[in-house]
């Protein structure tokens, strides 16, 4: 009887799920891609990219083959605690915030320079005033209810797709062969950059606290949640392609060297834009684009660390209890954003260090564990254990790159 109910209910759409995944994955981390990859430059970017994609679909999927063995709407904390033990528990806990902590201060960061750079000429706002105003507007939407949220994010993400096709399109038109390929330069030196930029892909493939949402969403059947990630992540892969090619054909390789030493932040790459095109329309929808962008990503990290909050200090769901959960989860970060405003794309590759430990490493061990706890699982990832150790490795690479940045052992385009 029980078999009966569940195949007379409709299962949702595949588009459904793929546009969860693709705008998750999609936001404002999209700014760093350019500048990240601007020592690599277009086609060794492309190449990272998709790298990058197989590598995190493929991280997707293991956590899929997990959460099958579990009830429907499991948590990352049941199966981590059950499959790994309570110290991965606690370090997949551990990262987990500290990437929403570190993403709210990369936006706060980000959503700061952008203001300042369209109202600086009319009203005189320094960029550490102009992040405490943004942060502020957002912490009351994120306090209202979800329901505001949601209602705020679909207005968002419809003007997103509107004025990312309008700019992208018209960026087209203007985009040079000889600027995207680098041909007018004598600097041609692309492959001691290629490890730097990946961290910061990684980062902008970051949908897999969506997995388990998606198992519940489609009762468990997998054959829908394996093709709502595939399409979701081919998605955002196509939209970064379509991103760097718009960017790096219109801006020379040598101006990114600019925009980095103004700290790499979206008002230096704005300004690079604005010099290369003369159509106002292009601007504008290039701004707007970049507020929407942010402002979806800021309300999508924060309410996700609001949640988190709530549940970790167990606060109620009601006007006081929302009060202590947004000034936890925007205080911190508000504070080092005052402090620090420059600090979007070095943000952005410490958030990628701490989601190569949930989003890489721990599903690839949790797909190895649950094969040994269940043997006879309704779903394997495929290709066995040689992809849980490329996977794996994709991890370490990441996390390796960073820590030998941050000691600049590593060359960086500048």
């Amino acid at each position: 009887m029980a078999n009966e109910v569940i195949q007379n209910i409709k299962r949702p759409s595949i588009f459904g799920g793929a546009m969860i995944i693709a705008g998750t994955a999609v936001g404002a981390g999209m700014f760093s891609i350019p500048i990240v990859t601007s020592g690599v430059w277009f086609t060794g970017s492309i190449i990272l990219l998709v790298y990058t994609w197989v590598c995190m679909f493929s991280s997707g999927l293991m956590i899929l083959e997990a959460n099958m063995n579990y009830p429907s709407g499991a948590s990352f904390h049941t199966m981590v605690k059950d499959l790994l033990g309570t110290r991965w528990n606690l370090l997949n806990s551990i990262s987990i915030a500290f990437v929403l902590y570190i993403l709210t201060y990369a936006y706060i960061s980000a959503g700061g320079s952008i203001i300042t750079h369209n109202l600086n000429k009319i009203i005189p706002i320094n960029h550490p005033m102009a992040g405490l105003l943004f942060s502020l507007l957002i912490a009351f939407v994120v306090w209202l209810s979800p329901k505001a949220v949601d209602r705020l994010s679909t207005i968002l993400i419809g003007g997103m797709v509107i004025t990312f096709i309008m700019s992208v399109s018209g960026m087209f038109n203007s985009a040079s062969s000889t600027i995207l390929f680098n041909k007018n330069s004598l600097d041609t030196d692309y492959l001691p950059y290629a490890f730097i930029a990946l961290p910061y892909l990684l980062t902008s493939f970051g949908y897999h606290g969506n997995v388990p949402g998606l198992v519940k969403y489609y009762h468990k059947e997998s054959k829908a949640v394996v093709l709502s990630l595939l399409y979701g992540t081919f998605i955002a892969l196509v939209i970064y392609i379509l991103w760097q090619y718009a960017i790096q054909g219109n801006i020379p390789r040598t101006a990114f060297k600019q925009i980095i030493t103004e700290g790499g932040n979206i008002d230096s790459l704005l300004k690079q834009m604005d010099h290369s095109t003369n159509n106002n329309i292009i601007k504008q929808c290039l701004n707007l684009f970049s507020y929407m962008a942010l402002a979806s990503s800021f309300l999508g990290v924060t309410l996700g660390l609001f949640d988190f909050i709530a549940d970790f200090f167990k606060f109620k769901d009601n006007n006081l209890g929302r009060l202590k959960s947004a000034l936890i989860t925007f205080i911190p970060p508000t504070l080092l954003a005052l402090y620090y405003p420059d600090g979007f794309i070095h943000a952005i590759g410490f958030a990628g260090l701490a989601a190569t430990i949930w989003a890489v490493i721990v599903p690839a061990m949790m797909a190895k564990a649950s094969r040994k706890k269940f043997p006879h699982a309704v779903y394997h990832a495929p290709g066995g254990n040689l992809l849980i150790y490329f996977v794996i490795f994709f991890g370490l690479i990441n996390a390796v790159i960073h820590i030998l940045a941050l000691f600049n052992i590593l060359p960086v385009y500048k």
